[in-house]
């Protein structure tokens, strides 16, 4: 196993592997995006990981930022190249945005599905500890 030095690592790309994700393209984005870091030199900047699944499966496949805190939704492998570019000029790709972090919560952007809600009473059982 790797231990990465994150010294000057300025984003990092969560890329959703999960089923669904993955019967939609997921592993070709995931290589399509690292391949476009690698060929920028952008290794020490953006770290990516692979994550299993992130509870959007209708808006396959999803990519996260931080510290931006960007959902993306319906990304394939075509997206990798503006999408990094995107990222390093401290743009997004708005038409593929889900959901942004406004400093308190995740705000969908409009025509987001906004999915089903959490079970509230387990979430009040685990935050009670």
């Amino acid at each position: 196993m790797a231990t990465w030095n994150l010294t000057d690592t300025e984003h990092h790309i969560l890329i959703c592997n999960g089923s669904s994700c993955n019967k939609a393209g997921a592993e070709e984005l995931t290589q399509g995006i690292r391949g476009e870091i690698a060929a920028k030199g952008l290794d020490p900047v953006i770290h990516t990981s692979r994550t299993l699944c992130n509870g959007r499966c209708q808006d396959k496949c999803v990519l996260i930022t931080y510290p931006d805190g960007h959902w993306y939704k319906e990304m394939s492998s075509e997206d990798a190249p503006r999408f990094v570019e995107a990222l390093m000029r401290g743009n997004s790709l708005e038409d593929k945005v889900s959901h942004s972090y406004n400093g308190r919560y995740f705000e969908p952007t409009e025509g987001t599905v906004l999915g089903v809600e959490k079970d509230r009473e387990i979430v009040k059982r685990v935050s009670k500890k």
